[in-house]
């Protein structure tokens, strides 16, 4: 049974007067423990398809399907939940709060999910000592390397025990070395049995993931593991 199942998917957008089709008919299935590469030039649907995976945007049309039930039939606090809990979003701009520790950054996530303050900054401390950060918890966004406050958004990623990983461009803003700090650190977490799908346009990254899909305007052009 996948845990992701795609049947015609598509998402047109309106620009103005003229219609914009991101996807155009994508099929897809990814299995539970699967380790994957989006890839594709840019406008070639990636970050569409990766929003639709993520529940942050709805398709025009067609089915997708996530722990075999139909999203278009969730509600939307359903659908908040799912978010909250089933996916951990990491995003090339970190999305970091400037003004919270690295701590505090990786705790909010766990706000809505109704935890006591305390057992929330001790669960963020265990997954930032998880990622290599322990010595850096209590340090500000400004006071962290551009690799550190990658791996804090990765942390926060990881603080409600997703089932998926959902991680657009992760190695967009930073340097060779550190992106593959960062590499070694998604590959240490699907070795752990969480699903990693990761949205690239550089050839290297997705050579680490086990199956690479490529997109072209808006359509599978191939899928290889």
């Amino acid at each position: 049974m996948a845990l992701l199942q795609l049947e015609g998917i598509r998402r047109v957008y309106r620009t103005g007067t003229e219609l914009v089709e991101a996807l155009k008919s994508i099929d897809l299935e990814i299995e539970k423990g699967e380790y994957v590469a989006l890839m594709g030039p840019s406008g070639s649907g990636k970050s569409t398809l990766m929003n639709v995976l993520g529940c942050l945007d709805t398709p025009s049309s067609g089915t997708y399907l996530l722990n075999n039930k139909r999203v278009s039939e969730m509600s939307d606090n359903e659908l908040a939940e799912i978010r909250n809990k089933e996916i951990g979003f990491v995003f090339q701009s970190f999305n970091l709060m400037p003004r919270l520790t690295a701590q505090e950054n990786v705790a909010l996530t766990l706000v809505y999910a109704g935890i006591s303050k305390e057992e929330r900054l001790k669960r963020a401390a265990e997954v930032l000592k998880q990622v290599g950060l322990e010595e850096r918890m209590l340090h500000k966004p400004n006071e962290l390397s551009g690799g550190q406050r990658q791996r804090v958004a990765v942390a926060r990623s990881l603080v409600n025990n997703p089932s998926i990983i959902l991680a657009d461009e992760p190695t967009g803003n930073l340097d060779t070395k550190t992106s593959e700090e960062i590499m070694e650190l998604f590959e240490a977490i699907h070795e752990q049995g969480n699903t990693v799908i990761l949205v690239t346009h550089e050839e290297d990254i997705a050579q680490r993931a086990k199956r690479i899909i490529r997109l072209r305007d808006g359509l599978v052009e191939s899928d290889g593991k």
